[in-house]
């Protein structure tokens, strides 16, 4: 395979290089000039820089490409720009969509859970159709309008695949990673929202499944990768068993909820992303985004390690 992965130096995307690398493919990563690149110590991937907006300078990195893994986003919730974030994950991805059908190019799309919207604590697969008419954050908005991008490239010929990850965890997991640090190192001495049900899913588990959809699935076709889920108290609970540590203590709803709508104000004022905010809130308490990854299984033959396996990974940090 001759590939190109965008957003390259990322998480998924640099998971993606190594397992590309390690099977033997070319591969070439896409990244912007500013980016850091020390998930991509000890690879050999020649790097083209550019603005994942930037149509020509995608065109020009898929020169002599067969398939596109595009990874690339602007993943963040609370205080964001808003408007940084639809250039990234909608115009970056109409970009890589016109690159990919100018080129020639097959697409496989790392999207999410999130774009089937909440699910309210019902169980959905692939054919769920979206009930939610508003939007829980800029980052749902703008992934599922770059999700809808996709379908419509693939409904009009492009060979385009997505891919729809619960929650990615990894041993150098940058998002849920700093939180596991303090909980690790004893610090950790409260929590919120220990009933919050999390979708997981191992990022190499992730890769074997957008390898396997590059090879295998079907064009235009939703995978849903989940290996399974556990609240956010099991977690705790099964990490603090494995590594001896006590359980964070929970905080009452009520409080977090008071919290969150204080200092959500302070930071759209200052530019600061507080550590809680009314869309984090609403994330813990009142979003839940329930999957069945069955089809990845029958149809990609994919085999996740499990959750418990994935969770004893993060051990490793």
């Amino acid at each position: 395979m001759r590939a190109l992965v965008t957003g390259a130096n990322g998480f998924t995307g640099s998971h993606l290089v190594k397992a590309l690398e390690h099977r033997g493919d070319t591969v070439i990563g896409f990244v912007r000039q500013s980016s850091n690149l020390s998930r991509l110590a000890g690879c050999t991937v020649p790097l083209v820089y550019g603005d994942i907006s930037d149509r020509a300078a995608l065109e020009t990195a898929m020169q002599g490409i067969d398939t596109v893994f595009h990874t690339a986003a602007y993943v963040e919730l609370g205080v964001v720009d808003a408007a940084k974030m639809e250039r990234v994950n909608v115009e970056g991805t109409r970009a890589v969509l016109d690159a990919a059908r100018a080129s020639g190019c097959k697409l496989v799309y790392c999207s999410t859970i999130g774009v089937f919207g909440d699910t309210q604590g019902r169980v959905i697969d692939e054919t769920f159709q979206r009930t939610q008419t508003d939007f829980s954050s800029a980052y749902d908005r703008t992934k599922y309008q770059a999700q809808q991008l996709v379908d419509r490239y693939a409904a009009d010929g492009l060979p385009a695949v997505s891919l729809m990850p619960s929650g990615i965890f990894g041993a150098d997991d940058p998002h849920f990673g700093p939180v596991l640090d303090t909980f690790f190192n004893g610090k950790l001495k409260v929590w919120a929202g220990g009933d919050r049900i999390t979708g997981i899913v191992h990022v190499d588990d992730l890769v074997d499944a957008m390898l396997l959809a590059a090879d295998q699935g079907k064009p235009g076709s939703y995978y849903i990768i989940s290996t399974g889920e556990m609240t956010t108290r099991e977690m705790f609970q099964f990490l603090g068993q494995e590594a001896g540590i006590p359980v964070p203590a929970e905080v009452p709803e009520g409080i977090v909820r008071f919290v969150g709508t204080v200092l959500d104000p302070i930071g759209r004022l200052f530019s600061w992303q507080p550590p809680l905010s009314r869309e984090r809130v609403h994330y813990l308490y009142d979003r839940c985004v329930r999957v069945d990854a069955t089809k990845a299984r029958q149809e990609l033959g994919w085999q996740p390690r499990s959750v418990q396996e994935t969770l004893r990974d993060l051990l490793k940090r």
